[in-house]
C-alpha cells in the first residue's frame, strides 16, 4: 500500500459511506487522517468505517438535498472538532432524466440533482472559506467527472451541468484565495467501479465499458485515495485549480 501521511489532519468526507467516498475514508483514516465521515442514509457502512480504525474520526449524517441540514452538518462537524484542516466534495447523485419524459418530472430531476451536487458544494464552500479564512488556511477538494469535458448521454444533462459547476467553482476558489493560503482541485473520474456502476455491467456488460478505455482494468474507487490524500497532505499545493483526470484514458486532454 502506498503511504502517505495526514496525520493532524481533520477533514470533512461528504458522501463517505458507498463508492469512492468509502474507500478514500477507508484510506485517510488508515494513513492518519482524523474524519467528518459523511453519510445520508448508509449510516451502518459509515459507523463500520470509524469503528474500523478507532482514530477519533465520526460520523455525522445530513440529506444535502435539504440546504437547512447542509448548514446543520458543517456547524456540527466545527463544534466536534473544533477545526477543519480539509473539505472533500464527493457527494452526489446521478439520475438519469432523458429529454422523453415528461417536463415537469424532468425538471424536478434536473433540481434535485443540482440540489445535492451543485448547491450543496457552493454552501459548503462560502462555509468552508469562511472558516479558512478565519484560521489561516485549508484545502478544498472537489469530486468531479470526466462529462464535464468529454459530455455526457442526454439521460443525464443535470449531472453533467452541475459537474461543470463545481469545476469552475473550484478553480475560482484556488484563483481568488491563494493568498490566504487555501488551494482547491478538482479529481476528475471516469467510469468507476462502483455499485451504481456494477448496475450498469449487468445491463450492458463489462467488455463494453472496456472497450472505451486505455487499460486493461476499470478503475475502482480504491485507485483515487492515494492521490486525493497527497491533495489532503499538502504535497501538491502548488497544483492548485488543477483538474486530476483519473478516467482509464477514456478522455485525453
Amino acid at each position: 500500500m502506498t503511504t502517505i501521511d495526514v496525520k493532524g489532519k481533520t477533514i470533512l468526507l461528504t458522501g463517505a459511506s458507498d463508492g469512492i467516498g468509502r474507500a478514500v475514508a477507508d484510506y485517510l483514516m488508515e494513513m492518519g487522517g482524523k474524519l467528518a465521515v459523511h453519510y445520508n442514509s448508509n449510516k451502518s457502512a459509515a459507523e463500520a468505517l470509524v469503528a474500523k480504525h478507532k482514530n477519533g474520526s465520526k460520523t455525522f449524517q445530513a440529506d444535502l438535498s435539504n440546504e437547512s441540514e447542509v448548514f446543520r452538518l458543517f456547524e456540527s462537524v466545527v463544534t466536534y472538532f473544533g477545526k477543519l484542516d480539509v473539505i472533500i466534495l464527493n457527494a452526489g447523485v446521478f439520475l438519469q432524466h432523458p429529454i422523453a419524459m415528461d417536463t415537469d418530472e424532468w425538471l424536478k430531476i434536473w433540481k434535485k440533482t443540482m440540489a445535492v451536487n451543485l448547491d450543496s458544494v457552493g454552501v459548503l464552500t462560502k462555509l468552508g472559506l469562511d472558516h479558512f479564512i478565519a484560521q489561516g488556511g485549508g484545502r478544498f477538494i472537489y469530486i468531479g467527472s470526466r462529462a464535464v469535458f468529454r459530455g455526457e448521454t442526454q439521460e443525464y444533462l443535470a449531472y453533467a451541468a452541475s459537474k461543470g459547476g463545481i469545476t469552475s467553482l473550484a478553480r475560482s476558489v484556488a484563483r481568488s484565495f491563494g493568498k490566504q493560503n487555501i488551494k482547491a482541485f478538482v479529481v476528475a473520474p471516469g467510469f468507476t467501479r462502483t455499485q451504481m456502476a456494477e448496475k450498469f455491467i449487468k445491463t450492458y456488460g463489462e467488455e463494453k465499458v472496456l472497450n472505451e478505455i486505455a487499460l486493461n482494468t476499470l478503475t475502482k474507487p480504491e485507485d483515487l485515495s492515494p492521490l486525493i490524500a497527497l491533495l489532503s497532505s499538502g504535497g501538491m499545493d502548488h497544483a492548485t485549480g488543477t483538474t486530476i483526470d483519473m478516467n482509464a484514458g477514456s478522455h485525453i486532454r
